[in-house]
Formats: C-alpha cells, sequence, structure tokens
C-alpha cells in the first residue's frame, strides 16, 4: 500500500484562504488559521451588509423625496399614494434622483400627480 499524500490540495486550499484574506491587518493576511477565522467573519458581514445596505438606500430615497415634496406643501404617504394611482411606473430611487439632480422635472412630476 502507498501513503496517500495530500500536500498538492492542502497547499490549494490554503493560498485560496490566505489570496482572500489579502490586504487583513497582521497575522490574519498571513497565517491560515488566523486568515481562515477572519475571513469567515468577513463573509459574514459582507452578506449581512448586503442586505443592509438595500434598506439604507430605500431609507435615503424616503428622506430625499420627503424633502422635497414637503417643499411643495404635501406629505411623503400621501404623494407615494398618488403616484401609484396615476400609473406613474417610477421607483423610489428614480424619484429621489429626479428630486436632487433634476429639481425641474422633479416639479412637473409632482404637477402631474397633483392633478389627478
Amino acid at each position: 500500500m502507498t501513503k496517500v499524500k495530500h500536500s498538492q490540495a492542502t497547499k490549494r486550499r490554503k493560498k485560496k484562504v490566505l489570496r482572500q484574506a489579502k490586504g487583513f491587518w497582521g497575522d490574519r493576511s498571513k497565517q491560515f488559521q488566523q486568515a481562515r477565522r477572519a475571513l469567515m467573519h468577513a463573509l459574514v458581514y459582507a452578506y449581512r451588509d448586503r442586505k443592509a445596505r438595500k434598506r439604507s438606500f430605500r431609507r435615503l430615497w424616503i428622506s430625499r423625496i420627503n424633502a422635497a415634496v414637503r417643499q411643495e406643501g404635501m406629505s411623503y404617504n400621501k404623494f407615494m399614494s398618488a403616484v401609484k394611482k396615476s400609473g406613474i411606473g417610477l421607483d423610489r430611487k428614480i424619484i429621489a434622483e429626479l428630486a436632487v439632480r433634476e429639481p425641474a422635472v422633479f416639479k412637473r412630476l409632482f404637477e402631474t400627480v397633483k392633478s389627478n
């Protein structure tokens, strides 16, 4: 019977982890076990924060729309309700962009929504 050698697979696995941990602080980027622990933690944060980013952007868009609509004398929820009823297919992201970057276009959108 011959001895089974795992060196190639082990080397590949360790190299992969260390490559992913590049840029981590101290031994977390140099030692395999430290790197593996740090990487697992980092991946958990990455997964969690991908979800959190969606929530935080939605909050930002709502705040921007609310600020723009309040200047016109209407509340956010009444405005969004009117947008839905008028059949305008714009989402919060686009409406917020209009409010910030294109105030004239937003004003026209507001008038359209208000008249319906």
